[in-house]
């Protein structure tokens, strides 16, 4: 502020007196000028009607005719897109989601069958899929498709409107029909069942038969082959694990690795053989762990390592 510094505001003072003389001589012509602009900008600007000699001859303005809404050719329309999906980044492929979704939400109360009784179907790879619509389809967006029309399969196929069928036909491979190879194991003429497992290094084969719960590994004893009460509790976990440790005689050949590979291995195998014999304990081994194989290796020893992943004790010197 300039009461804070009274040496700048005495200054200013001095400087308006100064100049105040010549302001004073200055205010007239200004004025004057000023003046003359403003009644010049009057005469230019001027609002009064034109005589006749110099009038322009008036351009006549005619109104449009009247629209006839009788005649859809007639009403004028602006361009609009083909799909309100014009505007995201795939169009094509919203508008088949958007189909997709909509018989989904008409048909939900439709009867539907167990999954593994719908028709085995395979439906378009991704990329196949946007070769179809020449568009770029997310792989999010893609998964999304399939929930849709994996939940369209399961209708039953004698309720199956006719517009489903179309519509999954489009998303449906034109290959040959899907067969199921599965080969279902059944136990020999001589009612032995086989096993295959494997652990590591160590592989196991298992012929497994209905009797009283003798065990013999690689010709010999269980408890020769493994010492360990942990370990054999573990070769033998899939019959404890069903209760059927007093009912069935196992034949064992192992190899490779050392005693908790091969027992590791004959759990897969020993499994194997039962569900041949008993379809119906599949979900209960798959529970105890003894159906699915373990993929583990041990890690290999790097060059200056101690082991796999230990080093040597570092010293200063």
């Amino acid at each position: 502020m300039l009461w804070h510094r009274p040496g700048a505001l005495l200054a200013r003072a001095v400087r308006s007196v100064h100049w105040e003389p010549q302001l004073s001589a200055l205010r007239p012509i200004i004025h004057t000028h000023t003046h003359v602009h403003a009644r010049q900008s009057n005469r230019t600007f001027t609002t009064s009607p034109p005589s006749a000699a110099t009038a322009e001859p008036a351009i006549p303005i005619t109104a449009a005719p009247p629209i006839d809404f009788s005649d859809p050719n007639a009403i004028p329309a602006r361009i609009l897109p083909a799909s309100p999906s014009y505007f995201t980044g795939s169009p094509k492929f919203i508008d088949h989601f958007l189909k997709l979704d909509l018989l989904r939400a008409r048909y939900a109360a439709l009867p539907t069958v167990d999954p593994s009784e719908a028709p085995k179907t395979t439906w378009l790879k991704i990329g196949a899929l946007r070769d179809a619509v020449n568009e770029m389809v997310p792989q999010a967006k893609y998964k999304r498709l399939q929930k849709i029309l994996a939940r369209l399969n399961l209708i039953r196929p004698d309720l199956m409107p006719l517009e489903v069928k179309e519509t999954l036909d489009f998303f449906t491979q034109k290959t040959a029909a899907v067969k199921d190879n599965r080969v279902i194991s059944v136990p020999d003429d001589k009612g032995r069942a086989f096993g295959v497992g494997r652990r590591k290094t160590s592989s196991a084969r298992v012929w497994l038969v209905e009797g009283d719960g003798q065990v013999l590994v690689n010709g010999k004893p269980l408890t020769e082959v493994f010492p360990r009460v942990h370990t054999r509790e573990e070769a033998l976990w899939p019959l404890h694990s069903t209760k059927r440790i007093d009912k069935y005689n196992v034949w064992a050949l192992t190899r490779g690795g050392g005693v908790t590979g091969q027992a590791e291995a004959m759990i897969v195998a020993l499994a194997k053989a039962l569900i041949v014999h008993e379809p119906a304990l599949k979900p209960v081994l798959r529970r105890a762990g003894c159906v699915t194989t373990d993929p583990r290796q041990v890690e290999r020893k790097k060059p200056g390592h101690l082991k796999a992943r230990k080093k040597p004790a570092w010293v200063k010197r």
